[in-house]
């Protein structure tokens, strides 16, 4: 006589209700969000939006304590708080910028991708924001590419042993550590044409009045070279890592075979730099994009300095219209993580070719 036992199926582990379900928890919170974000107003949508995500992170803290995994429990409230100051803001600027919705308004509608196309094809928003973007382009290209020169030029400098050096050298990381607003005052005296030391030697060579920012030309190159004395240290502090690293013996044995310093620097010095060379131009250049601070306080974007990061800035405060400065956000995080991910390439490459 045999016995049949029907065994009660289970469901799969995507639909199993539990607390510590973190997959169900994300697949519930993703569609109510979404649900929320499209059908109910932005008030009643933001409460909803933190409600899902205190659940999916409760699931998580849930499915860690049962599992035993007291490591991840130690760092959940660091992640919490990563969560709230970055990523949901993150998320929220995103979602905003597919509504049609002004801080000093009420109302709010989704309208899609109207806002991005406003800020690329509109006749009356998009020139000022293609030249702004055209401004930040010729920006990013002069202030990197003087960072890169002369903090390369000081790392040189620096590498070798001199007199005074551990003094020079606190002096010349002095303006990096300084903050923006506290450089840009200094520099602001520093071209005023009246009292600046600037204009002051200038005139007293050339007997004439000498005023740095009437031009393009001029308030251009105050900023790049106000940019490049703040953070060419940092580009500095990255080679010089990399050139004392550099075995001495090296350049012993091709002293001995009396290679010239030319072929030693390219041969030698430059293979173990070169790394971070890349690293140093994908940090500036991603800086680069974000530059407001300087332009704010030496020109205020005059004489077409405008950048797009205060280009942004006006718009979304000044001028309250929040969801065309959202999309121009994420049209430049978009351009920054097509840079970043074209330095990895080639990084890659590099690194696969040797």
């Amino acid at each position: 006589m045999t016995v049949s036992t029907t065994a009660t199926a289970s469901p799969p582990a995507l639909m199993r209700l539990s607390p510590d379900n973190w997959k169900l928890a994300i697949l519930v919170g993703l569609v109510v969000s979404v649900i929320a974000a499209i059908a109910l107003p932005a008030s009643a949508s933001f409460w909803i939006i933190g409600a899902m995500a205190a659940m999916i992170a409760a699931a998580f803290v849930i499915n860690a304590y049962r599992r035993k995994y007291y490591g991840g429990l130690l760092v959940a409230p660091a992640i919490a708080v990563l969560f709230v100051m970055n990523i949901f803001p993150l998320l929220w600027s995103l979602g905003l910028s597919f509504y049609a919705y002004q801080s000093n308004q009420q109302s709010i509608r989704f309208v899609g991708l109207a806002n991005y196309i406003k800020v690329l094809t509109n006749d009356i928003a998009a020139p000022a924001n293609w030249a702004a973007l055209v401004n930040t382009a010729m920006f990013v290209v002069l202030t990197v590419t003087a960072q890169m020169i002369v903090g390369f030029l000081l790392a040189m400098m620096f590498a070798k042993q001199f007199p005074l050096r551990k003094y020079l050298l606190i002096l010349v990381l002095t303006p990096m550590m300084l903050s923006v607003v506290a450089s840009g005052v200094f520099f602001t005296y520093y071209y005023d044409p009246t009292f600046g030391i600037l204009s002051y030697v200038v005139n007293a060579i050339t007997g004439g009045q000498f005023i740095l920012m009437s031009s393009k030309v001029g308030a251009v190159a105050g900023i790049v070279f106000a940019d490049a004395w703040m953070w060419s240290p940092f580009v500095m502090l990255l080679v010089l890592a990399g050139l004392v690293s550099v075995p001495k013996y090296l350049y012993e044995a091709a002293a001995i075979d009396r290679v010239s310093k030319w072929r030693q620097f390219w041969t030698i010095t430059f293979p173990y730099i070169r790394g971070l060379l890349m690293l140093a131009l994908l940090f500036r250049t991603i800086e680069a994009f974000k530059l407001a601070d300087l332009v704010i306080l030496l020109t205020k974007g005059g004489n077409d300095t405008m950048t797009i990061s205060y280009h942004l800035i006006r718009i979304a405060n000044e001028q309250n219209k929040t969801s065309e400065g959202a999309a121009i956000s994420y049209l430049m995080l978009f351009m920054v993580i097509v840079l970043t991910n074209l330095y990895l390439y080639i990084a890659n490459r590099r690194s696969e070719g040797a």
